[in-house]
């Protein structure tokens, strides 16, 4: 019967490879247990490239617990704008302020404490309390999962949560837990791939039963849809304006966050059209056109949300855009041309790890 691979020499082979293959990340150099909450939160369905530059601006803007617990709900969205899945900067700030207030601002270090705040799961309380406290926990997101299942030889459709995740604290380094949790989401995530893994670069692949070799679940097709935006600036005060409307606070996506106007791609006016753009959001691929207007144009535009204003578009990085907005903006020149990232805090050397 297969027990798996010895825990000794899996974690030797791991922690080695780790060690001198590890990519340079910002939250990696930190046990500041509010950056990794930060950095863990902002990971959460998003790759590493997209997290590097929004996480260098946020914790700029807000790097302490304290600060982000002091800010109002709109600053934090605008700093957290074109990561997406906003809910989850919704409930880190709420969570923020809970610690603040209640915890008189200490983190707490145990997983099972964490896992009582907003926001906090079962993964995130487990890579929190792991690599900023060293608790001895295992943390299996998709990454680790996909590791696992190719060591052991499991089929993903029968191979159980409760099974996996036996397995994860069976090889966990109790003495390096944190390490060992990060390696194993670096294995997956840059040599373990869903498709061809590179199993020749793999530094377990002596104690991996398959090999790369493991059947994979084929992705949910996206949804198309067709949508259309108004692009209206005017000037006004010797200054560059743009009209954006804000999203109705009871629906369910992006609620309250600022965008274009929508407006009918049906009827909508194809000498005006000024750009074409693809934009995934969860299970949808949206495919957007956007169209230039005049100003006065304004009021025959359908309204779906709460209201509408004219922005200085020097000012447009202060709010809480959708992330479509912004890329539209971008593409059209219509973004403010010193809007500061914080892109001094990240060193040359994560060029490599941006493309990850």
């Amino acid at each position: 019967m297969n027990h798996g691979p010895d825990p000794e020499q899996f974690h030797r082979r791991l922690l080695d490879w780790f060690g001198a293959n590890a990519r340079d990340l910002p939250w990696r150099r930190s046990r500041d247990p509010y950056a990794i909450w930060v950095s863990e939160i902002m990971l959460q369905q998003t790759r590493v490239a997209a997290v590097l530059e929004h996480y260098a601006r946020f914790i700029k803007r807000f790097p302490t617990l304290r600060k982000l617990a002091e800010a109002d709900d709109e600053e934090v969205l605008a700093y957290w704008s074109g990561l997406g899945y906003y809910r989850r900067a919704r409930l880190l700030h709420k969570a923020a302020q809970i610690v603040s207030s209640n915890l008189g601002g200490s983190i707490p270090a145990r997983s099972a404490e964490l896992r009582k705040l907003p926001g906090i799961g079962e993964y995130t309380s487990a890579a929190i309390a792991s690599i900023a406290f060293g608790e001895p926990i295992a943390c299996v997101d998709g990454n680790v999962e996909r590791v696992l299942l190719r060591i052991r030889g499991w089929d993903e459709n029968s191979a159980t949560a409760t099974r996996i995740r036996t397995e994860a604290g069976r090889l966990l380094d109790a003495n390096r837990p944190g390490d060992f949790n990060q390696a194993m989401m670096e294995l997956g995530a840059t040599v373990c791939l869903p498709r061809t893994p590179l199993c020749l670069q793999c530094p377990v692949t002596g104690l991996c039963a398959t090999r790369g070799e493991h059947v994979v679940a084929v992705r949910k097709k996206m949804r198309r849809r067709l949508s259309a935006y108004a692009l209206l600036r005017r000037r006004s005060a010797g200054t560059s304006q743009v009209l954006l409307e804000q999203r109705r606070s009871d629906i369910a996506l992006m609620p309250g966050m600022w965008e274009l106007p929508p407006i009918d791609p049906k009827s909508a006016p194809e000498d005006r059209k000024a750009l074409s753009v693809r934009h995934s959001i969860t299970d949808s691929n949206y495919h957007v056109s956007v169209y230039i207007l005049e100003p006065r144009q304004h009021k025959a535009l359908p309204r779906s949300g709460t209201k509408r204003e004219w922005f200085p578009q020097d000012q447009l990085h202060q709010l809480p855009l959708t992330g479509l907005t912004r890329k539209i903006l971008k593409r059209l020149d219509a973004w403010p041309e010193s809007e500061d990232h914080g892109l001094d805090m990240l060193p040359k050397q994560l060029e490599t790890a941006m493309r990850v």
